[in-house]
C-alpha cells in the first residue's frame, strides 16, 4: 500500500485536497448594521483585526454590511471583542442595528468577485482618478489615474479620511510645484503613490507593518511610481527628534490615540509653512486632537465631517488664514 506523509494514500489525496482549499479560501468577518453605525462599525473591526475593512449599503434592505478578510480563521477572542465594540458605540447615542456577526470560510474566486461588484473607481475634482484594475472607466482631460485593487488589509481610497487627505494632497499641490510630502502610516500607499503622480518629490512613506509596507511597495511598481517614492518599515513611536528631514505636507491618517501619542514627533516633521493633514479620527475625539496640536503651535486650516468622521489640516499659527474645506 502506497504511504504518502506518513498515512494511507487516500487518506493523503484527501489531505492535500484540504490543503488545497485553504489556500484557495479565506475567512469572512461580516457584521450587519445600519448606515448610521456604519463608519463607527468600520473603525471598531479595523482596529480589533488591525487590517482596513469594507462596507457596503444595500438599497433594497437598508442595511449597511461591514467586512474583513483574513487568511486565518480568527482568534476566538474575536467576537467577544466585536460585542463589546458595539456596545461602546451604543453608549455613544448610535444605533446599530442587528449587529450580527458572521465568521465563515469563503473562496478567494467569490471574495474577488465581490469586491468587484462594491469597489468602484473615486474621482478627487477633476485632478484625481483612482479605480481598480478591472474598470474600463476612462480619466478625463488632464486627470491623473491610480490603479490600486483592494488587498486583504489595506486601504483603497473609500473611506471619508482617505478621500479627505486625497483632496488636500490635490488643494496644497496646486500651490507651488516639488512640494516634498511625508505618508505616516501608509497602508496600500495611496496617498504616497497619488503624490508622486501630482509632482511632489520628494515623496517619503512609512509603515510599521511588513505586508503594509510590502503591499504598498507593489502598488507603486503597478503605477509606475516606485522609482519616484521611498517607502519604508518604520516605527512612528522610534523616530528621531529632532529630525532629519522636514516636509511640505504630511498625511498621518491614524487613529486618534497613536496621533495624540506621537504628536510631537508628527509636528517636528512639518515645515514652517507646511501643512499637516490629519485623519482617522472620530467626531467625538476631534476637539481633544485640535486642542492637542494647538498646543504645540498649530491652528485649524481646513476641515470636514462626513458620517462620523472629522479630518483637518493644519498650519502654523502665524503662517496662514483659516479656510474651510470645500
Amino acid at each position: 500500500m502506497k504511504i504518502m506523509f506518513g498515512v494511507p494514500a487516500s487518506a493523503g489525496r484527501r489531505l492535500k485536497a484540504e490543503l488545497q482549499t485553504r489556500r484557495q479560501s479565506l475567512w469572512e468577518i461580516s457584521i450587519g448594521t445600519t448606515r448610521e453605525a456604519e463608519e463607527a462599525v468600520v473603525e471598531a473591526l479595523g482596529a480589533i483585526l488591525n487590517r482596513a475593512v469594507s462596507s457596503y449599503f444595500d438599497l433594497k434592505t437598508g442595511r449597511s454590511t461591514v467586512s474583513a478578510f483574513c487568511e486565518q480563521r480568527p482568534a476566538a477572542t474575536v467576537r467577544k471583542d466585536v460585542y463589546a465594540a458595539l456596545k461602546r458605540i451604543k453608549d455613544c447615542g448610535l444605533n446599530f442595528g442587528p449587529g450580527r456577526i458572521n465568521i465563515a470560510r469563503v473562496r478567494r474566486k467569490d471574495w474577488a468577485e465581490s469586491w468587484k461588484r462594491h469597489f468602484k473607481p473615486i474621482e478627487i475634482s477633476d485632478a484625481l482618478l483612482i479605480k481598480p484594475s478591472w474598470s474600463k472607466r476612462k480619466p478625463r482631460k488632464g486627470q491623473i489615474v491610480v490603479v490600486l485593487d483592494p488587498g486583504l488589509g489595506f486601504g483603497t481610497g473609500q473611506h471619508p479620511t482617505t478621500a479627505f487627505c486625497l483632496h488636500e494632497l490635490v488643494r496644497c499641490g496646486k500651490l507651488r510645484a516639488n512640494r516634498s510630502f511625508l505618508d505616516i502610516g501608509t497602508g496600500s500607499g495611496i496617498l504616497a503613490i497619488a503624490a508622486a503622480k501630482l509632482g511632489y518629490s520628494p515623496v517619503h512613506a512609512l509603515d510599521c507593518d511588513p505586508d503594509a509596507v510590502r503591499v504598498a511597495r507593489g502598488n507603486a511598481r503597478v503605477n509606475r511610481v516606485h522609482k519616484k517614492l521611498r517607502i519604508t518599515r518604520r516605527d512612528l513611536a522610534q523616530l528621531p527628534i529632532p529630525p532629519q528631514k522636514q516636509y511640505d505636507l504630511i498625511c498621518a491618517n491614524l487613529i486618534s490615540p497613536l496621533l495624540l501619542a506621537e504628536r510631537r514627533r508628527i509636528v517636528a516633521r512639518l515645515k514652517r509653512g507646511g501643512m499637516l493633514v490629519l485623519a482617522g479620527i472620530l467626531k467625538s475625539e476631534f476637539s481633544r486632537i485640535h486642542k492637542t496640536f494647538a498646543g504645540l503651535g498649530l491652528k485649524l486650516a481646513a476641515t470636514q465631517t462626513e458620517n462620523e468622521w472629522r479630518s483637518g489640516s493644519f498650519c502654523y499659527a502665524r503662517e496662514n488664514s483659516a479656510a474651510n474645506f470645500e
